[in-house]
């Protein structure tokens, strides 16, 4: 009898490591996933390119422009192309690995 119980006592042992070694690693994804889709959403700052957009075709807003939004740098400029002038609505993100472009 001590053998089944020495050899049951090991298997659980095993079976526990085990569980908690695929629920830490799951956890470790799930959690990096969602980091990362923060990270990445640029749905408030495309949302204030817009505002802006909609600002300087009402003629309230002065270009050049610079500011910050949170961790964006945002800047309107003009610039002449082929006899026109384009308005340029661009957002860079701090670290400088990402870049919202909006032309008008």
């Amino acid at each position: 009898m001590r053998k089944v119980r020495a050899s049951t006592l090991m298997e659980t042992l095993v079976a526990t490591v085990l569980i908690v070694v695929v629920f830490m690693t799951a956890s470790m994804v799930l959690n990096n996933l969602f980091a990362n889709s923060i990270q990445l959403n640029d749905n408030k700052i495309r949302q204030e390119l817009l505002r802006l957009q909609y600002q300087h075709q009402n003629e309230q807003l002065q270009v050049p422009y610079y500011a910050e939004f949170g961790p964006w740098q945002i800047e309107v400029s003009e610039i002449d192309w082929q006899s026109t002038t384009q308005t340029v609505f661009e957002a860079s993100y701090q670290s400088g690995n990402k870049e919202i472009v909006l032309k008008k």
